[in-house]
């Protein structure tokens, strides 16, 4: 399976969608993904993007929740998902996620994390040249045996 993986890969032509999906499940396996979420994460709660939109998220629930009225009765759930979405369709976590990323994503994006898909992106080639040499040389070496040998193999 690999075999055929790595030159299928060494056949496809940059941009190929199949070649990009090779490329991004070698990054998860790597746990690249993982890492720079984690990177991302650990940032995040001291940028004033995410400080603004936490506060205003905060005000926009104390005011609807007071013209909530309150009775023992009452369906939370119900409210709590009517809340989400009023939420949701304010428009604000929508701005202000973007605001987020632009503090805490974008200016990791060519110091840390190109370099590491890069070097990535490099070693899956790599990997995928020197796996597509190891089945031709075997496939070159196994054709003189097979040619010599009248015997029928069995798997």
């Amino acid at each position: 399976m690999a075999e055929s993986t790595s030159s299928s890969a060494a056949n496809l032509p940059p941009g190929d969608p199949q070649l990009i999906n090779m490329i991004v499940e070698h990054l998860k396996n790597r746990g690249l993904f993982d890492e720079f979420r984690r990177d991302c994460l650990a940032d995040v709660d001291t940028k004033p993007a995410y400080q603004n939109l936490r506060q205003k998220v905060d005000n926009f629930v104390s005011n609807h929740l007071s013209t909530q009225e309150w009775n023992p009765s009452i369906n939370k759930n119900q409210v709590r998902n009517g809340l989400r979405q009023t939420v949701v369709q304010s428009g604000m976590l929508e701005s202000g996620v973007d605001r987020i990323i632009t503090q805490v994503v974008d200016p990791k994006l060519n110091h840390i994390f190109r370099p590491h898909i890069e070097d990535a992106i490099h070693d899956f080639l790599v990997m995928d040249r020197k796996e597509d040499g190891a089945s031709n040389a075997t496939a070159t070496e196994a054709e003189p045996q097979d040619a010599g040998n009248a015997a029928p193999k069995t798997p």
